[in-house]
């Protein structure tokens, strides 16, 4: 009888290691399928933010298509010319590259 239940007991600290071990799977799982991906968009995006140009076509973060006019980088804005005489003033985290003007990319 002291057997089945000694049995039972190494049976149950085994489970424990491998619940641990499953969970941290997943987790490496989703770090690896779900955020590394989304840092390295974010990066991509952080960069092309901070080498904005003047003529740049670029999209709002409202969706407003636009070319920059000017860039302030004290008040860390952006001017977008988006009609003929007219230019709306932009915080420049919410400006993203134009998809539809650029170059389409081969993968």
């Amino acid at each position: 009888m002291t057997q089945i239940i000694l049995a039972a007991q190494a049976a149950q600290g085994g489970s424990g290691m491998s619940m641990i071990l499953m969970m941290v799977a997943i987790f490496a799982i989703m770090w690896f399928f779900m955020i590394r991906p989304q840092q390295k968009k974010q990066k991509e995006i952080q960069k092309f933010q901070n080498e904005l140009t003047e003529g740049t076509q670029v999209v709002t973060g409202g969706g407003i298509y636009g070319t920059v006019k000017s860039i302030d980088l004290a008040k860390n804005t952006v001017e977008v010319k988006i009609a003929r005489d007219v230019v709306v003033t932009v915080d420049k985290s919410y400006v993203f590259k134009d998809m539809a003007n650029a170059p389409l990319q081969q993968k």
